[in-house]
């Protein structure tokens, strides 16, 4: 028990870091290049990982890294933007807050494992605890954005569970390595494509893009994907609702936003579903242990 909440504590690192993505975004890169800023974020990460670990993918897992390299990374966030942009922040960050529902369903489907009471009610108290943390009242609904939110969560989902299900026979380093490089190599015709050149960097830009590199994609997803050789994936997935939680606090703490008492509920709640998702996983586990 002792292994696992140190399992878990470590994969909860990443989303907590994520959520400093906005602030880092806003604050110390140029405004208007989503896609050329996640391309940035994941193909230098991934290229000095494999630098490191000096190991390329072989047979099969040429084709499942780009897989899950576009599931996990490039059209998990060309979604995410395109949802961003269409749509009020707090809907896209609460139709994005469907995603570990999604993971429920899809490990019973891919993985075999059992749909649990307590983590489908765990996975709706955390689309709520994500709404009343970040919706207003005025939000407003665009088709477009809404599909292109729901098509980036059942994205990550897809790759959360093939991670596992997959299993690679090399180290979560290498995986991470693997994966970012695809990723962003996959990235590369699309930015260039859909936006223009960068504006001239300037020092504050380039201690952004190596924060979110290093820091918020290599870093962090070596400690998802270690998470997700040793967990299942219906108790990593709601790790992500943290993410949203350290926004809204860092809004708070670095920016002067305040908080208010319907987002303080909303703190509450959302850590309320992550403990009930690790509590599913506890009873699941105490019937196949009387089995």
């Amino acid at each position: 028990m002792m292994k696992q909440n140190l399992d878990l504590a470590f994969t909860a690192i990443a989303p907590a870091i994520w959520g400093s993505t906005y602030l880092v975004t806003t604050e110390f890169l140029p405004a208007g290049y989503p896609l050329t800023v996640a391309m940035l974020r994941a193909l230098p990460a991934g290229l000095l990982l494999l630098l490191v670990v000096r190991q390329i993918p072989k047979g099969i897992w040429w084709p499942r890294s780009f897989l899950l390299g576009a599931l996990n990374f490039s059209f998990f966030w060309a979604m995410l933007f395109v949802s961003a942009y269409r749509l009020p922040g707090g809907v896209a960050a609460t139709v994005g807050a469907i995603q570990p529902l999604i993971v429920v369903m899809l490990s019973r489907v891919v993985l075999g494992s059992p749909v649990k009471a307590l983590s489908v009610i765990a996975g709706i108290a955390g689309i709520a605890g994500v709404a009343l943390l970040v919706l207003t009242p005025g939000a407003a609904l665009d088709p477009l954005g809404v599909a292109a939110g729901l098509a980036g969560a059942v994205s990550m989902a897809f790759g959360t569970v093939l991670s596992r299900h997959w299993a690679p026979p090399v180290s979560p380093l290498t995986f991470t390595a693997w994966q970012l490089a695809a990723g962003g190599l996959l990235l590369v015709p699309v930015a260039l494509f859909f936006e223009p050149s960068l504006p001239p960097l300037t020092a504050s830009h380039l201690m952004g893009f190596a924060y979110l590199g290093l820091i918020g994609a290599a870093f962090t997803y070596l400690l998802w994907f270690r998470g997700l050789s040793r967990l299942e994936p219906s108790q990593v997935s709601p790790l992500g609702f943290l993410s949203p939680v350290v926004a809204i606090l860092l809004g708070w703490g670095v920016l002067g936003q305040q908080v208010t008492a319907v987002q303080a509920i909303g703190i509450a709640v959302v850590f309320a579903s992550v403990w009930m998702s690790q509590q599913a996983q506890m009873v699941r586990r105490a019937g196949s242990l009387r089995t």
